[in-house]
């Protein structure tokens, strides 16, 4: 354990360290650490961290490669932030003091470094030490973090093997989990956030699945990548012979089956994944997305893919149109679906958001419902682990509304995969769905979705 009052003023490797100014990848850390403070601390988005114009003003000083240095660390603090915060506890005697509250950022993506990314432990403290001093308010406390640092890197082993399943899962989470799937897969779940995401990829019809060799063609349809090339410089891209999307994510608009000249909504459709797979099966697709800026995505991707599609900015419950062939409703929701893409959600999101989002999504339901022509198909889904968000949703608009009846998701429809199938027809994955001992081929997006006609 470490005490409180730890050696100050020193790096802990023999020699005064040069100004933190000049210390290459200093700039680096301070932004992590200030990201990070904002994201888990105030429960702030990590994409809207990165977005132009936003997160801290650290970061607007960094080039491509050292933006994408942080997102990293960001990163790995995030999908590990129990075990980090636990191995601080264990390393601390009485806590963090109360006048160096800010260094708990910096000791975070430090441990991060040490215990989950490839960096050497005397770079990660070293690191540590300088951004402390960086600031007056922490300058004091430089000798803690050197000692504490050091510590959590000589009991690696320890904190690398935690044994419970939910340390990184918030109480609330792991709750919920364990209620809809059972302990053990629930455990599954948990640990497979663990993981670093896969990279999945759609074709476009008639694009060669050779064209990546690293590609592994999945039993769903979607190309799984092992390259960790930046993906604007895997083959293909500028082409627009693909574009990324998770496998569990590309389900859904194959369900709807597009027939050549249909009318089809694709309502909130940002930032494009699914438009494009309507648009490439010869639909005519309506994107409506409230929007603009997310709008602004979709279409560049759509003219990288070369495909075309009316894009509509607008809210849903107040969209009029002309019936429709069929409508894919991804509504928006909790997302505890993608924590291993994106960590940050499982750390952002609270336990209330549910309700307030399933009464949105019940509100579009009905609204898709009234678009849909007498005959038309409606699939609905959802990137979330949460059966409110999923089948609760659909049993409750099936009593609503008569006029709508199931349509059940068939096990070839989805490559053979009839553990996504629940006893209703309906697609439920789980990020723990689709092993392989290769964690970066393994999993899925944790997604829901129902496929519905129109008397």
């Amino acid at each position: 354990m470490v005490k409180r009052e730890a050696p100050r003023g020193s790096s802990g490797f023999g020699r005064r360290a040069p100004p933190p100014e000049m210390a290459p990848g200093l700039a680096v850390r301070l932004a992590a650490a200030a990201i990070l403070a904002e994201v888990a601390g105030n429960g702030l988005s990590l994409d809207e961290r990165f977005a132009p114009g936003a997160g801290p003003e650290a970061l607007s000083g960094l080039d491509a490669r050292d933006r994408a240095l942080v997102r990293s660390i960001v990163l790995a603090a995030l999908r590990h932030l129990g075990v980090l915060r636990l191995a601080l506890a264990a390393t601390l005697d009485d806590g963090l003091p109360k006048k160096g509250q800010g260094i708990e950022w910096t000791l975070l993506i430090g441990a991060a470094q040490i215990l989950f990314m490839d960096v050497p432990d005397h770079a990660a403290v070293d690191l540590a030490v300088r951004a402390v001093r960086h600031q007056a308010r922490t300058a004091p406390f430089a000798g803690l973090v050197n000692a504490v640092l050091r510590n959590i890197a000589r009991r690696r082993t320890e904190f690398e093997q935690q044994a419970d399943p939910f340390a990184d899962a918030p109480h609330w989470l792991a709750t919920r989990w364990r209620k809809a799937y059972g302990d053990e897969i629930a455990a599954q779940i948990a640990l497979a956030h663990r993981n670093e995401p896969t990279l999945d990829l759609t074709l476009k019809p008639g694009a060669d699945p050779a064209l990546i060799p690293e590609g592994v063609m999945l039993p769903t349809g979607s190309l799984r990548v092992v390259s960790q090339a930046p993906v604007e410089e895997l083959p293909g891209y500028a082409q627009g012979q693909w574009w990324v999307q998770d496998a569990a994510a590309a389900i859904p608009a194959r369900l709807l089956d597009a027939k050549p000249g249909e009318r089809i909504a694709d309502l909130c459709a940002a930032p494009g994944g699914k438009t494009a797979q309507l648009v490439a099966a010869g639909a005519e697709v309506t994107a409506l997305d409230r929007s603009a800026e997310r709008l602004k995505r979709l279409t560049l991707n759509l003219e990288r893919l070369q495909l075309t599609a009316e894009i509509r900015v607008g809210d849903v419950l107040a969209y009029e149109a002309a019936p429709f062939d069929a409508i894919l409703l991804d509504a928006p929701c909790s997302a505890t679906g993608t924590i291993r893409r994106h960590p940050d959600v499982a750390w952002t999101k609270k336990s209330g958001d549910i309700a307030s989002l399933a009464a949105v999504q019940s509100k579009m339901l009905d609204r898709a419902a009234a678009m849909l022509a007498s005959g038309g198909r409606l699939v609905y889904c959802t990137c979330s682990l949460e059966p409110e968000e999923g089948e609760q949703q659909i049993a409750a608009l099936l009593r609503r509304n008569p006029d709508l009846v199931r349509v059940p998701i068939r096990a070839d429809e989805i490559g053979g995969l009839s553990e996504c199938i629940n006893p209703e027809g309906e697609l439920r994955t789980l990020p723990c769905h689709l092993p392989n001992e290769t964690p970066r081929l393994a999993g899925l997006d944790g997604f829901f979705a129902a496929r519905l006609a129109k008397r």
